[in-house]
């Protein structure tokens, strides 16, 4: 992407949060995280792809009244060139997944959806590994593991937190598993 005119980024991921977690009352806890839990994934895809590193310029979070952590979050982030990144997290959508994330370019628009498993280009479906995303978690832990070495990438979770220092707090419906 760095040799891209990049313009906008759209990132959307909701999902039911009684489907993935049914039951795990910490997840609405202090430090939790909430709807952050499965939205920090979309920010490492995010933060993997794009050239340069992202700031959190305002966060809205909206939190149950009878929980501590985010059940929504809509975040507008930018880069260092004023990049407009935007993201929507919802953690009570009821209804099939969502798990999108638009690129706009000058050259055209990238899309990722099914969580990266699905990669579009100006629309048309591009072919992708079917090797699936924890095989190759797994040989990359593999190859660090035989290697001596590590990998961090402290980016997405920083953006979590500013979200969280910079948000501002809405309280909605209570939340009941």
């Amino acid at each position: 992407m760095s040799t891209r005119t990049l313009q906008s980024v759209q990132i959307d991921w909701k999902e039911d949060v009684r489907k993935w977690h049914p039951g795990q009352a910490w997840i609405w806890q202090p430090g939790g995280l909430g709807v952050f839990d499965p939205g920090i994934n979309a920010l490492s895809i995010v933060t993997h792809l794009l050239p340069r590193p992202l700031f959190v310029e305002s966060a809205e979070l909206r939190v149950p009244g009878n929980c501590q952590s985010p059940i929504a979050a809509f975040i507008k982030m930018s880069d260092t060139r004023q990049l407009d990144i935007r993201a929507e997290f919802d953690f009570d959508h009821g209804h099939d997944e969502l798990w999108s994330i638009e690129i706009r370019c000058a050259e055209g628009t990238l899309r990722l959806d099914n969580g990266g498993a699905l990669l579009s280009i100006d629309g048309v479906r591009q072919a992708v590994s079917e090797e699936g995303e924890y095989a190759a978690v797994y040989k990359h832990f593999q190859q660090l593991i035989n290697s001596n070495a590590s990998d961090l990438d402290v980016q997405p979770l920083r953006l979590v937190a500013d979200s969280f220092f910079v948000g501002s707090r809405a309280s909605v419906e209570p939340f009941y598993d």
